[in-house]
């Protein structure tokens, strides 16, 4: 008996004795009138165990049983289910196995199957809040995060997301490479889907943003001094689409894409394994056709203020010719123009083209387009010019080498011996020689 029910039971036993009123025991027991009557009635047939909850110490009738949870220990085992945590791993129990159970029932089951770790949160840094806009497309957060999706089952992908700062509403896209082209190609779906919004709201990457070439032992100048850096190409398209494009000092400042790629390694990389990806259609498929209807379902809230703030696209935006990659050429006298070593003749002659500067837009599906002033200009590529051979001068004759025994013969000894030796004395010399005392033979 608990505490509380030892103070009921002083209560009533009061008004059975007649020593309060019932109206009095109610009010004091923050009861009805009627349930008073109640325990008093079970007071006289049962004694001091009236009080007590009837079904106390009876197995509740929603209990899982046995069987139960030893099917869910049994699936949540697999491989493929490495790693879920109660939460997920519920909502793929009724999706796949159409078994039904409470996220907190679940989570006890998977901590004393040792599935599932409690782990305390803890708080390393504390940094500002920042309100919401308040309008959906007044600022899309942009971002890439680079991550082994696949588990090692296919090669390394990147992914995209294109965040909405109100309503949290997500476009993302898996891409094999981080370039200037596949953010285009998925700038161009957004596009085409929502209509232009009046910020991107990004790192400061190569991608978005020109940095200074500055040498390794100079200071860098101030910001006050720098000559204006030209644009890069994603924030050239930007400028012609009337997008403004505004830099983030850290990562903590555009946190809510920063967070969903926390949320899409854990709930996207399980899915992905569960569904077998492989190859990077596989993937954006999977992303395409089920995690971001299930993100903008269930993870966007409501706006504060129900007016979309994205403009349409207008007959002045040429999507083909902003999202591109764009240089610019001087025509030559003959009214050619070089590109990656390559000429190109432009089949028009226009007032003022020849030495003026043109625009040469690569766009994303491999076409070329010239544009002078305002229009279009028509161009092929030209034959390759047959490179002009050099002529070589003739070889020199290379002289006879006579052949050299690799000994000296007889005479050649003899030769040099006598050669080498001594000089006899001279006749004179000899002559004065007095030969008698010389020992006769």
């Amino acid at each position: 008996m608990t505490q509380r029910e030892r103070d009921r039971l002083v209560v009533l036993k009061k008004a059975l004795k007649k020593q309060i009123k019932q109206s009095q025991a109610a009010q004091e027991l923050e009861l009805s009138a009627r349930q008073v009557k109640r325990l008093l009635r079970g007071l006289r047939m049962e004694g001091d165990k009236a009080v007590i909850h009837h079904l106390r110490g009876r197995a509740s009738q929603r209990k899982i049983s046995v069987e139960r949870r030893e099917e869910i220990v049994r699936i949540l085992s697999r491989e493929v289910y490495r790693g879920f945590g109660p939460t997920l791993a519920s909502e793929y129990l009724a999706k796949k196995h159409q078994v039904k159970i409470g996220r907190e029932a679940l989570r006890q089951i998977m901590v004393r199957a040792g599935l599932w770790r409690v782990r305390q949160q803890t708080v390393t840094a504390v940094h500002p809040w920042r309100q919401r806009r308040s309008c959906r497309g007044e600022l899309v957060q942009w971002d890439t995060s680079v991550h082994d999706w696949l588990e090692g089952r296919g090669p390394t992908l990147y992914l995209i997301h294109m965040i909405d700062d109100a309503t949290s509403e997500l476009t993302a896209r898996f891409v094999e490479h981080d370039s200037t082209e596949e953010n285009m190609r998925l700038l161009w779906s957004y596009l085409e889907r929502h209509g232009r919004p009046v910020a991107f709201y990004t790192d400061k990457a190569s991608l978005f943003q020109t940095s200074p070439k500055i040498a390794r032992d100079a200071k860098a100048l101030p910001r006050e001094g720098r000559e204006p850096l030209p644009p890069t190409q994603i924030g050239r398209a930007l400028q012609e689409l009337g997008i403004v494009w505004i830099g983030a000092h850290s990562p903590q400042a555009k946190g809510r894409v920063e967070r969903s790629f926390g949320t899409a390694q854990d709930r996207l990389v399980k899915g992905l394994r569960v569904a077998g990806a492989k190859t990077l259609e596989e993937a954006n498929r999977y992303l395409q056709e089920e995690f971001l209807p299930w993100w903008n379902q269930h993870l966007t809230v409501a706006p504060e203020n129900p007016v979309d703030a994205h403009r349409p696209l207008g007959k002045e935006h040429d999507l083909r010719s902003a999202l591109c990659i764009v240089d610019t050429r001087q025509v030559g006298n003959d009214y050619t123009i070089q590109l990656d070593g390559k000429r190109y003749q432009i089949g028009v002659v226009r007032a003022g083209l020849r030495g003026a500067t043109v625009r040469v837009e690569r766009r994303l599906d491999g076409s070329l387009a010239v544009r002078f002033r305002e229009s279009y200009l028509p161009v092929a590529a030209c034959p390759p010019q047959p490179k002009a051979v050099k002529a070589t001068p003739a070889a020199k004759p290379k002289p006879v080498r006579r052949h050299r025994p690799s000994r000296p013969s007889e005479a050649a000894r003899v030769s040099m011996s006598n050669l080498l030796k001594r000089p006899s004395l001279p006749v004179w010399k000899a002559a004065r020689i007095d030969r008698t005392r010389c020992d006769q033979q």
